[in-house]
């Protein structure tokens, strides 16, 4: 039923809520698993200067975050694909899923907060409305109902 399953991340608690039922449906379902982090460096455009850092900084984050990922689904004895790609993060994550023939995606209802949030909308609440696969949203114990 699922032999590819997307993990994307951002690398906060929400999205790392996620990974232990994404790794759970993997085992059930012997799929792989998809860690995906998507540098948006456009939600820091406005900065004149280091934008080149910021994108570096991003970049590494966003390897540390599909590692621990990665160790998720190798200690439970699963294929893993480890992707750190550039672009709009919602977008991003449907392309990605649709050019892999991704059968879920799983991940948190929460993720970075701040004036991006807010500017941008939800990341989980574009893919949901918009994903040609299912999409199993997981809250993190430290969120509340207004997602404060």
């Amino acid at each position: 039923m699922y032999d590819d399953i997307l993990v994307p991340t951002d690398g906060s608690p929400a999205a790392d809520a996620a990974v232990e039922h994404a790794v759970t449906l993997a085992d059930r379902f012997d799929a792989t698993v998809h860690a995906l982090y998507v540098v948006d460096a456009t939600a820091y455009s406005a900065i004149e200067a280091g934008t080149d850092v910021v994108a570096e900084a991003l970049e590494t984050e966003g390897e540390d975050a599909v590692g621990r990922i990665a160790a998720a689904a190798d200690d439970a004895d699963l294929p893993v694909i480890e992707s750190v790609i550039s672009g709009t993060a919602y977008r991003s994550i449907l392309d990605y899923a649709d050019e892999h023939g991704i059968d879920m995606i799983v991940m948190g209802t929460h993720g970075r907060r701040g004036l991006d949030r807010y500017l941008l909308g939800s990341v989980t609440e574009r893919v949901v409305r918009s994903a040609n696969q299912p999409v199993l949203t997981v809250r993190h114990e430290g969120d509340d109902a207004d997602g404060e």
